[in-house]
């Protein structure tokens, strides 16, 4: 079994030929252009939850397919994140970084267009394969830029993006509610995210990281050089002779299936109660008997999580991945599993979902964090790829499932399930989460295939 190192080595940036300002204005460039990508995909995601109860009457959704609608982009991502990730390790994460967001373009424009519900599905079940491959190529290109000193704020950063775009969807579906065919607006404004996402994406660099696991070392040193870019190189190359011809199946060998089996599980037990829930919030909130107040408990179950993530972002370097992780997971799981005891008190169902949404948002923060940790750059993309697709099939299926299940089990035992998904990611990650705070990439991969401390 490998060890890490009883130190990290120690890294000089490397002189660089090219002026200051051009490499700050490369890193603002490249965070820009991943951050709202990540904040495209909360976008299209979160302007479902307005704009469903509209486009149900207006396109005649039976229950079913209403449920396919809202898990559509989730089901997408199921194919989006494993695709795009190989494609990326494969043949590099520059071009799929920019295609994946001309499928956000058409995508959006399309809806706008729809007759019926399967159209509306189809588009975005194609919008969520783009999603996934956000996921997939975003996050690990940032990544491999990024200093190890300061990484985790970094990368949490994007979670911060992903729900302030699913809030400013709510905000721009609330805006278009009460206009006939307004949800026709608001599900196609992401196109004027995208145009500015893709504009921002050209003459972005490969990543010297990726050059270095395909053995292209000169390539690699030159844009390490030319940008002041923090890499072990030795170590790079080591994890490539280690690694030898990695594919998709080296997900599950010996060497990796921890960190695939923590990445896939501790990520689905975070997103699928928030996703079920936000989905069909008004539903929720009806089965509860406070259908009055729905639209403004969205916008504070919204701005909530924000208010969560960006709190996840400012501590996860401080306190820790395993600290931010695993107590917020019992502590939101008692919150649900409260809410359910008591379905009948006010002051329980607010504080049981704030404390909900602000802890399970913080602790999301780490989805952009740990699944890029946890892998070698050689099977990054493919590993975050697969694990985003894992948690959105479990994301998808509480979402398809949760209409029906409030239409014939009640709230209740939704939110006991709810709890008991955050109980079993609590388990999981007491047992398999390593601590990588502050570790270059190529050990923080290393330290991930030993046991947790």
């Amino acid at each position: 079994m490998a060890t890490t190192p009883a130190t990290e080595p120690q890294f000089e940036t490397p002189p660089s030929p090219v002026p200051l300002r051009e490499r700050r204005r490369l890193h603002t460039k490249l965070k820009l252009a991943t951050q709202i990508g990540e904040g495209i995909d909360g976008y299209i995601i979160g302007g479902i939850g307005m704009a469903m109860g509209a486009l149900t009457t207006d396109l005649h959704l039976s229950t079913v397919m209403e449920g396919l609608v809202g898990a559509s982009p989730l089901i997408g991502i199921f194919v989006g994140g494993p695709v795009f990730g190989r494609l990326a390790d494969r043949f590099g994460r520059r071009p799929v970084f920019l295609a994946d967001m001309l499928v956000f373009l058409v995508g959006s424009v399309l809806q706008f267009f729809v007759t019926d519900g399967l159209q509306l599905f189809v588009i975005r079940l194609l919008m969520g394969v783009a999603i996934g491959g956000e996921y997939a190529i975003g996050a690990p290109l940032l990544s491999e830029y990024a200093p190890k000193e300061g990484r985790g704020r970094l990368l949490a950063s994007l979670e911060i993006s992903w729900y302030v775009g699913y809030a400013l969807a709510t905000v721009v579906g609330a805006l278009f509610a009460d206009i006939q065919g307004g949800w026709r607006w608001s599900l196609a404004s992401s196109a004027v995210i995208a145009v500015v996402c893709v504009a921002l994406r050209g003459g972005i660099p490969e990543s010297a990281r990726w050059l270095l696991s395909k053995g292209r070392r000169e390539e690699a040193e030159e844009l390490i050089t030319k940008y002041g870019i923090e890499i072990d190189v030795a170590a790079e190359l080591d994890e490539r002779t280690e690694a030898g011809q990695e594919g998709f199946r080296s997900l599950f060998s010996r060497r990796h299936i921890r960190s695939t089996v923590f990445a896939s599980v501790f990520w689905a037990a975070l997103v699928l109660p928030y996703f079920a829930i936000g989905t069909f919030w008004t539903q929720v909130f009806d089965a509860l008997h406070m259908g009055d107040n729905a639209v403004a408990a969205l916008l504070v179950y919204s701005f909530t999580a924000v208010a969560g993530v960006t709190a996840g972002c400012l501590v996860v370097d401080r306190i820790g991945r395993r600290r931010l992780l695993i107590p917020p997971f019992w502590i939101t799981a008692g919150c649900l599993a409260l809410v359910a005891v008591w379905p009948s008190s006010t002051p329980v169902i607010v504080a049981g979902f704030l404390f909900f949404i602000f802890l399970n948002a913080a602790s999301s923060a780490l989805t952009a964090v740990y699944p890029l940790e946890v892998f070698p750059t050689s099977l990054r993309a493919t590993g975050v790829g697969f694990a985003t697709a894992m948690s959105r099939v479990g994301a998808a299926v509480g979402t398809f499932l949760l209409p029906m299940g409030l239409d014939h089990f009640g709230a209740r035992f939704v939110l006991f399930v709810g709890a008991g998904v955050l109980a079993v990611g609590g388990l999981v990650s007491q047992f398999l989460a390593p601590e990588t705070t502050d570790m270059d990439l190529a050990a923080a991969a290393r330290t991930a295939r030993e046991p947790a401390s």
